[in-house]
């Protein structure tokens, strides 16, 4: 596995750790799964451009 694979891997279980399901967390907002989910975006524009 390459590092870019891995770094994917972790993004997507963030993404899916900070939907806010849990009563703790549904006053978060969509704040922590939108932080992530533009990490991923990013990731992936940049994979796509070939700069990773």
């Amino acid at each position: 596995m390459s590092l870019t694979t891995i770094l994917v891997l972790v993004l997507l279980v963030l993404l899916i750790g900070g939907l806010p399901v849990f009563p703790h967390s549904r006053s978060w907002g969509y704040g922590p799964s939108g932080i992530v989910g533009a990490l991923l975006v990013v990731l992936l524009v940049l994979l796509l451009l070939g700069m990773i």
